[in-house]
């Protein structure tokens, strides 16, 4: 049986690429288009290197890819890429990076919870720009921020990015309340939760019931002057009602990672607002969460060519 070839278009770690080379031999792509390939260019780069295995990372993978005889396609992040439905109509097997690195997207929202609650962002702004007396008022006044000590943190579905979320809040003396109408072990309804908590995470897949969970009436159950943080997926809630909301002092700050189609535009009103920190997806950014991620998906690329079954994915 001949030895499957494999073109890796992200950069792997070594540990990930040694372990790929038990099971196929690796063809890496020096010059790579810095938003990836598209669907064309990437099937004339299967022909020409004879691969079967393909690990991708953004690139286009469509009608033209999916016409080759492919064992499988494996994307580094979320399959957004991939025409998944086509794939399926012509069997080839789509593997991703499932697990998510919970400790890595929890400290980013924590790290976006103190940047809001104590208006980092805009006071690091001004220190750069000799502006810290403008107006002649202190920066300690006007960047007054709140103490989140003593307040209560509502964690929006309790999966393992909401875990880790709970016990490092805990340990800041933080009181954490919880709601997943999946886990037993949750405290509270979601409107009991928004009633109660200075501080409103989101820690949710993005499903069919869950799109656009948090709109005008779910911002307007929230304390007044409380925080919303977004590190899951932009859709979770509509945006609009959330500016509006932020606007009118309903919600007091917003921290978000993540905007539908992984574009926010920049005329955009929230982008006007001060009193929101955004950052571009960075949740598990991190070289450990890469590298475990590689680990993970080269692991599934060997059990698959093997005929072995895939281990499930846990709920994020």
């Amino acid at each position: 049986m001949r030895r499957p070839r494999a073109l890796v278009l992200p950069a792997l770690p070594e540990s990930a690429l040694a372990h790929l080379r038990e099971v196929a031999d690796p063809i890496e792509v020096p010059a790579r288009p810095s938003l990836g390939f598209t669907d064309e260019q990437l099937a004339d780069l299967v022909v020409e290197t004879g691969a079967t295995v393909l690990l991708t990372d953004g690139d286009r993978v469509r009608a033209s890819v999916l016409s080759l005889d492919l064992d499988v396609v494996a994307v580094m992040g979320p399959p957004t890429s991939v025409d998944l439905a086509l794939a399926a109509e012509r069997g080839v097997p789509v593997l991703h990076a499932r697990d998510r690195d919970p400790d890595a997207v929890a400290e980013l929202t924590l790290a976006l919870m103190f940047a809001v609650s104590r208006h980092i962002v805009s006071a690091d702004r001004e220190v750069r720009r000799g502006r810290v007396y403008k107006g002649k008022v202190s920066p300690a006044q006007r960047h007054r921020g709140r103490r989140l000590t003593g307040r209560t943190l509502g964690i929006v579905g309790l999966g393992q990015v909401g875990r880790a979320m709970r016990w490092r809040c805990e340990g800041l003396g933080m009181r954490v309340i919880t709601c997943d109408p999946h886990v037993p072990e949750a405290t509270h309804t979601l409107p009991a939760l928004l009633a109660e908590a200075d501080v409103v995470s989101l820690h949710v897949p993005l499903t069919a019931e869950t799109r656009g969970l948090f709109g005008y009436a779910e911002f307007s159950a929230m304390r007044p002057g409380s925080i919303y943080l977004n590190t899951s997926r932009g859709a979770l809630h509509d945006l609009t009602a959330l500016v509006d909301a932020l606007r009118w002092g309903q919600v007091g700050g917003a921290g978000l990672d993540h905007f539908e189609g992984e574009w926010l535009d920049p005329s955009h009103p929230l982008i006007r607002l001060p009193n929101v920190v955004l950052t571009p997806r960075l949740g598990e950014a991190t070289g450990e969460s890469r590298e475990e991620a590689a680990e993970a998906l080269v692991a599934d690329i060997a059990r698959l060519l093997r005929g072995e079954e895939l281990a499930p994915a846990e709920s994020a």
